[in-house]
């Protein structure tokens, strides 16, 4: 389990005038919140916490950036993003408390506040860390992943800066904005479904950010060949891509490619095979989570292990003596 120094602020006590306060007679949803705080803002979000009123806890609320609170597509997006969440009962993803509208008539949810340590922030540092940690991390994130595929549900923007590790070593899978669910039945031919209409707001933006230490990180460099090109018949497959990514970058400390050109990078991941784990990392690399890595990156979503169990399985291994 990994382990981090407890420097960020403490859960609260809990006191008798906290837990007895009565109830008001009415209760009135829209001065439930108060103490609003940013944590993070998003490309077209903005993640507060806030103080539940009634139950007396902090707690994370999501809602839209001003300029996109009148978007129909965007709105339709966080209702989504809000009810798969929620639909999504498991222990490495975050719990969704409610949705509902705000004084102004705008949507927002709430969820639980976990403190921790991002992936990314873990791979910034990734020589603190054995690669028995990291790996136990992964299994985690393939455990929600495996869960969600069986509910119907394809993340879409799996990436480190989505991977929160609580400070009691829990492992969370967030922000499930990009997520895709189907039909009951497929639409008939030029119908328009949900999905097509927010397609092109649903794929996440193909860009890069430079780090400090001048390495590439961003979206683009999880993302699978069939989602960069937008494939309509894009499968749970492309979530397994995105996880090998993650670990390629635990056996290596890098990701699998490399550059500072996204057209480049784009057709990298679209034709070319990375450099076996093997070849690129200083330390060693077991042999069995090096072919790990190489399948769940191949080109053809089928020649991918088959679900996240598969990848659960092999990561479960006794690697440690290969």
């Amino acid at each position: 389990m990994l382990e981090f120094p407890q420097h960020r602020a403490a859960d609260e006590p809990l006191y008798a005038e906290d837990t007895d306060a009565p109830l008001p007679e009415k209760l009135n949803p829209r001065t439930r919140y108060a103490y609003f705080s940013t944590i993070a803002t998003g490309g077209k979000s903005l993640i507060k916490s806030c103080k539940d009123l009634h139950l007396r806890r902090t707690i994370c609320y999501k809602s839209l950036r001003p300029e996109f609170v009148n978007d129909p597509i965007e709105n339709r997006r966080l209702l989504r993003e809000a009810r798969i969440s929620a639909g999504l009962q498991h222990p490495n993803i975050v719990p969704t408390y409610e949705i509902g509208r705000d004084n102004r008539g705008h949507y927002y949810f709430t969820m639980k506040l976990v403190h921790g340590y991002t992936l990314r922030e873990v791979f910034n540092y990734r020589e603190r860390y054995d690669l028995t940690q990291l790996v136990d991390v992964l299994v985690q994130v393939a455990h929600a992943l495996g869960y969600a595929h069986h509910k119907g549900v394809l993340h879409r923007d799996i990436k480190p800066e989505n991977i929160l590790i609580g400070r009691y070593g829990e492992v969370l899978l967030l922000d499930w904005g990009l997520a895709k669910v189907w039909h009951r039945e497929a639409p008939g031919e030029g119908d328009m479904s949900v999905d097509d209409e927010t397609e092109s707001a649903s794929v996440p933006d193909i860009g890069i950010d430079m780090t400090g230490k001048g390495k590439l990180q961003g979206t683009v460099m999880y993302m699978s060949p069939e989602q960069i090109d937008r494939d309509t018949d894009i499968s749970y497959a492309s979530d397994i891509y995105s996880l090998g990514a993650l670990l390629y970058e635990a056996l290596t400390g890098q990701t699998p490619f490399q550059g500072d050109i996204v057209q480049v990078l784009l057709q990298q991941v679209r034709t070319e095979t990375p450099a076996d784990p093997r070849s690129v990392s200083r330390l060693h690399v077991p042999d069995i989570l090096a072919r790990l890595a190489m399948d769940c990156l191949q080109k053809d979503p089928l020649r991918r292990p088959g679900s996240a169990e598969d990848v659960v399985r092999i990561l479960r291994e006794n690697w440690q003596n290969d």
